[in-house]
């Protein structure tokens, strides 16, 4: 396990690859910025944003997926005031027993500020058990919801015949997930081979009474469907000098998100504005933290190095104290939804466990082979 040399970025972070001066793309991809044609940029976004005003065939110029959250709120206001363009939102839903009153009083808030949006809702019982076997086979839960999250725009695009989609940050560039670089920094019709949709592989949600039927929502279009549809998704971080996440939360804090008031040690997040909808992605977080040694904390602080808001001392610190903490009270409400106990859990968790990088105290006890900003 390695560090980069100018972050906390681990290269134990799936589809990354660190430069010969062992730095990581997204330091790389930040420091070009200093040299952007920005004026360049401009015009390649009038570009896109005509595509989207010419392939009008519903009353709306463009897609926009929604979670009521700071990242999608400021891309909706950005595309309607600054774009000038009239988007649909989509969002898709949890069930009433995950999705937070944060969370539906978030997407209310986008609606009242003059949004239009639809929200899909899987069906709950196809969920619940999708997710239960999610984790039960490979210890993330959200494995079969986030295929959902990411095929639900554009199967919506398809059918509304909205050929433009906008996405918010290029993983590759900005995260270093290097699988969805595409033809350009602002192309993203390669999402389909990130991490999260495990290259379109849908045969394990079968069984047990799913059918196929029954996981058309889980199902990412085809690349045919796609040039099919031509459809043309498009990454609007990538026009953006000031995207992170607390430039995105401010802007969106200021218009009415409301955000979390937990402690950092409770959601491994220090400022509350991550997985507002919902509360299980905290203890997703702490598994991928026991995974590949790297949490959510650690994605605040890279990006606060690399803007200058903080030193790599102060972000070894933040990282040594929070990444990878999830309150018990999580935990136990989400075996309570996939009917499992909390020792059931951790019998789970304990199989995914990195033992190149934790040492196993005990049960749900595991010690940091590695030191923070070092590596092993």
């Amino acid at each position: 396990m390695k560090y980069c040399k100018i972050c906390l970025q681990t290269d134990t972070r799936p589809g990354i690859k660190f430069d010969s001066r062992g730095v990581c793309p997204a330091c790389n991809y930040h420091e070009s910025l200093q040299s952007v044609d920005w004026e360049e940029r401009r015009e390649e976004l009038k570009d896109i944003v005509s595509f989207g005003k010419v392939n009008n065939h519903s009353g709306y110029d463009c897609i926009i997926g929604v979670s009521g959250g700071k990242d999608s709120t400021r891309q909706a206001f950005f595309v309607k005031d600054v774009l000038k363009m009239n988007p649909l939102l989509v969002c898709l839903s949890y069930p009433p027993e995950q999705v937070t009153d944060r969370g539906a009083a978030n997407v209310s808030n986008m609606i009242k500020h003059g949004f239009d949006c639809i929200v899909v809702n899987p069906a709950p019982a196809t969920w619940r058990s999708l997710m239960k076997k999610g984790f039960m086979q490979y210890t993330n839960w959200c494995k079969s919801t986030e295929l959902a999250l990411f095929s639900s725009v554009p199967r919506l695009a398809i059918a509304y015949q909205i050929p433009l989609i906008w996405w918010g940050e290029n993983a590759a560039l900005q995260l270093g997930d290097l699988n969805v670089m595409g033809k350009a920094g602002s192309d993203g019709n390669n999402l389909r081979k990130m991490n999260t949709l495990g290259g379109g592989d849908y045969s394990w949600l079968l069984g047990e009474g799913v059918e196929k039927k029954d996981i058309l929502q889980y199902c990412y279009p085809s690349e045919k469907e796609m040039e099919d549809a031509n459809l043309r998704i498009t990454f609007l971080g990538y026009f953006w000098k000031d995207w992170s996440l607390i430039d995105n939360g401010i802007f969106s804090t200021l218009r009415g998100l409301d955000i979390r008031e937990e402690k950092p040690w409770e959601i491994g997040d220090p400022v509350g504005i991550t997985s507002l909808d919902e509360d299980w992605v905290t203890l997703n977080q702490m598994i991928k933290y026991l995974k590949f040694g790297f949490g959510r904390i650690s994605d605040y602080v890279n990006e606060d190095i690399r803007n200058g808001r903080m030193t790599r001392e102060d972000g070894i610190s933040l990282v040594q104290k929070y990444d990878g903490k999830c309150s018990e009270k999580y935990i136990q409400s989400f075996c309570d939804y996939i009917e499992i106990s909390v020792s059931e859990f951790w019998v789970q968790v304990d199989k995914s466990v990195n033992l190149k990088l934790f040492e196993k105290n005990a049960l749900g006890n595991y010690k940091p082979k590695f030191e923070v900003g070092i590596g092993l």
